[in-house]
């Protein structure tokens, strides 16, 4: 019998060494906070930065495409913009189609 109660005596044992609640979430507390910083945070960034250069594009303004392809803003309206990539050659693309703005020239010098 006291083999017995020494089984028992030794499981209850094992069962008060297991941690708190809050200590078995702070693995997952952790693990989301590093994703946080590494993921969530730099793409609400990315996405800031790409809404606030759609909002600011003008006329003359020379871009590239999320195609690849480089010209001049000729008309902006509220959702699409005309981009001339040579002469009289003229598309219309998404405002968010739009990769980048380059510096004024680079089509010269392209």
């Amino acid at each position: 019998m006291e083999l017995l109660d020494f089984f028992i005596s030794s499981a209850y044992a094992q069962d008060a060494a297991q941690p708190g609640g809050l200590m078995s979430f702070l693995p997952l507390i952790i693990i989301f906070v590093i994703f946080y910083f590494l993921l969530i945070r730099p793409q609400m960034k990315r996405a800031k930065e790409h809404k606030k250069l759609v909002a600011e594009l003008g006329n003359g303004d020379e871009v590239v495409t999320n195609g690849g392809l480089l010209g001049r803003i000729t008309q902006v309206g509220d959702s699409f913009v005309t981009v001339e990539l040579t002469e009289n050659v003229q598309i219309k693309v998404q405002k968010h189609a739009i990769a980048s703005v380059m510096p004024k020239g680079t089509i010269k010098s392209a």
